[in-house]
């Protein structure tokens, strides 16, 4: 199984039971800007209790680890669990939503792509991508999230909503990140 195939996967079995996702992460910044090698995929899903059963069920064991406990905790704390396919390495992160107005705001502007001929997929907007990969960035200063933006930027540049993009490094407190991406890209231009 490759990671397109397990996307496809989780999407049909989110999708299945009524489930809110967006896909995020080193995915997204693959859709829209450079290619890179990753073995996970990014999922912020809006998970209840009556979903664990059809969850549990569509990812059976021993084809892939799921933890019924770890889906419970991460509910109830807002935190994330995994879906594992063991035999490929393949590992899905599945981020609880919060219901916050960031989190409002990222699903109500989802992309809907088209992924195969098979299958469309809900992704984060670029614009909340690059958002969430500065987060990631400021809290753990990983070069990648600045590539992955910096991909997003050359690529998908003239479809980026800046102005949302100011709005929420202000909110989120990411002016410094935001200000210094800018000033690498002006540099390499």
């Amino acid at each position: 199984m490759g990671p397109f195939e397990l996307l496809q996967k989780v999407v049909e079995v989110f999708e299945g039971l009524q489930i809110q996702y967006l896909v995020t992460g080193a995915i997204a910044s693959i859709a829209y800007g450079e290619p890179r090698l990753t073995n996970d995929i990014d999922i912020v899903a809006v998970i209840k209790e009556n979903h664990i059963p059809g969850i549990l069920k569509a990812f059976p064991m021993p084809e892939f680890y799921l933890n019924e406990e770890a889906i419970k905790e991460s509910i109830q704390h807002k935190g994330q669990f995994n879906i594992i396919h063991p035999s490929s390495g393949l590992k899905v992160d599945i981020i609880i939503g919060k219901d916050d107005e960031f989190d409002r705001s990222r699903f109500s502007r989802i992309h809907r792509i088209q992924i195969s001929e098979s299958y469309h997929v809900n992704f984060a907007s670029p614009e909340d991508v690059i958002i969430k990969k500065m987060e990631y960035y400021k809290k753990g200063g990983s070069e990648k999230h600045l590539r992955d933006i910096t991909g997003i930027m050359k690529v998908s540049s003239k479809e980026i909503d800046f102005t949302y993009i100011d709005y929420w490094t202000r909110r989120l407190d990411l002016t410094k990140v935001w200000d210094s991406i800018q000033r690498r890209l002006s540099e390499k231009v």
